[in-house]
């Protein structure tokens, strides 16, 4: 891929060079006016002397004529003004030497007319007084030649120093990206490890690209920060139960048949405990891997699944999981699905035996009400935050199911709030972005 420090370059320099060629047509166009204009003006200049002085009959015709039409070569250009007189309606009368044998005009004024296969420019006035008509003409060739000569002169010298702007604009990309790469020398000289925020003051087109890897880098951070919290919090949470499993299995190897029984029951529910854990474990990396909401199903059928799911759990504990969800609207199944799951699951073993968790569904929210003791006060502030227990504990509880499903929810572009219920317990609302 092309070098941005040549892409600059090439643009700067086309631009440059487009900028020139106007300016060159420009100048040309302008050159040759001008040049017409005062040409022209000699033309004019001429003739009208030439009449005067032959009307004044102090000089003959071919004396006004020379004097009308010097020969001498000035800086490589012969002074070709080609003059003739001729009779109003008659014969030639006198011409300069190098004046055509036709006739350079037949009218008076200015005109540009061929003669004899070249072109002239003429001013052609008539002296009435004597009866005849002077014609002054340039060739159009010498005033060709002279335009592009005077043209050729301006732009040479441009051209001459193109290749040394072109060296400057080079040299000045390089000193203006010198910035740019000094912060790419940084970058390569760090440590992977190394998130610390760069420090460098940069001009300020560069400012945003340093304060955008530094909250890069600081995502980053706290992005590792959370995946070593949670190895850490996952690994004590699976080697708990995993011990008490080995310690029941030797009390049921060793005991008589009423502590093998206890033991059984304990290492049950040790097994469901894990594979509380494992589920919420993997939730959390469905969650945290999907950026935002893809698929859409209907409400109705997520609410149906998430609670046919925990219903082997309510009923185990006795409790009642109640639906009213008159609305149908489509959502996301797997980040609906698993904030509704952990949010229901958190509620059944809120609530006591015989209790009921009901669930309230509607196009913009889902409300999850159950009867449990509710969260303590001062868990409030952090009661979503991994791994967080709080000091009302449920049973089997590893801290992640709210945590679960505020991140779904915030992927959902909506949010989980937690309130206590009037008659007592907590009710969780899914709202909807």
């Amino acid at each position: 891929m092309i070098s941005l420090r040549l892409r600059m370059f090439l643009i700067l320099l086309a631009a440059t060079c487009v900028i020139w060629l106007s300016a060159f047509a420009w100048i040309h166009q302008s050159t040759a006016a001008k040049v017409d204009r005062v040409l022209d003006a000699r033309l004019a200049e001429a003739a009208r002397m030439v009449s005067s002085l032959i009307s004044d009959r102090r000089i003959d015709v071919d004396t006004a004529i020379a004097m009308a039409t010097p020969s001498e070569v000035v800086e490589g250009y012969s002074r070709q003004l080609s003059c003739q007189i001729w009779e109003v309606g008659g014969p030639r009368l006198a011409g300069s030497a190098f004046a055509p044998q036709g006739q350079l005009a037949q009218a008076d004024g200015f005109g540009t007319n061929t003669v004899d296969g070249v072109a002239w420019r003429v001013f052609s006035v008539m002296n009435a007084e004597r009866g005849v008509r002077v014609m002054i003409g340039d060739s159009m060739a010498m005033r060709e030649r002279l335009i592009a000569d005077v043209t050729r002169g301006l732009i040479l010298p441009s051209l001459a120093i193109l290749p040394v702007l072109a060296g400057m604009i080079w040299l000045g990309l390089s000193g203006g990206l010198r910035p740019l790469r000094r912060l790419a020398g940084d970058l390569a000289a760090r440590d992977a490890v190394d998130l610390q925020p760069l420090d460098r003051h940069l001009p300020p087109e560069l400012s945003p690209i340093q304060s955008a890897m530094n909250d890069l880098f600081t995502r980053v951070e706290a992005a590792r920060e959370r995946e070593r919290s949670f190895t850490a919090f996952a690994a004590h949470e699976l080697k708990t139960p995993l011990a008490g499993l080995k310690t029941q299995a030797q009390i049921a190897r060793r005991g008589d048949e009423a502590q093998r029984s206890r033991a059984l029951g304990q290492i049950e529910a040790s097994v469901d405990r894990t594979d509380r854990l494992v589920r919420q474990l993997l939730d959390l990396a469905a969650v945290d891997a999907r950026s935002s909401a893809e698929d859409h199903v209907p409400l109705s059928t997520i609410l149906r699944d998430c609670v046919q799911m925990t219903e082997t759990l309510a009923r185990t504990r006795g409790v009642t999981v109640t639906v009213h969800a008159p609305a149908d609207t489509h959502r996301d199944p797997l980040l609906l699905g698993a904030a509704l799951r952990n949010v229901l699951e958190n509620a059944i073993h809120a609530s006591p035996s015989g209790g009921t968790v009901t669930i309230r569904a509607s196009s913009n929210c889902i409300e999850v009400a159950d009867a449990g003791p509710g969260i303590h006060p001062e868990d409030r502030p952090r009661i979503t935050e991994r791994f967080f227990r709080g000091r009302r504990p449920k049973a089997g509880g590893s801290g992640l199911g709210l945590a679960i499903a505020r991140t779904a929810m915030e992927k959902l572009g909506g949010q989980l709030q937690l309130c206590p219920a009037t008659d007592g317990g907590e009710v969780a609302v899914l709202r909807f972005g």
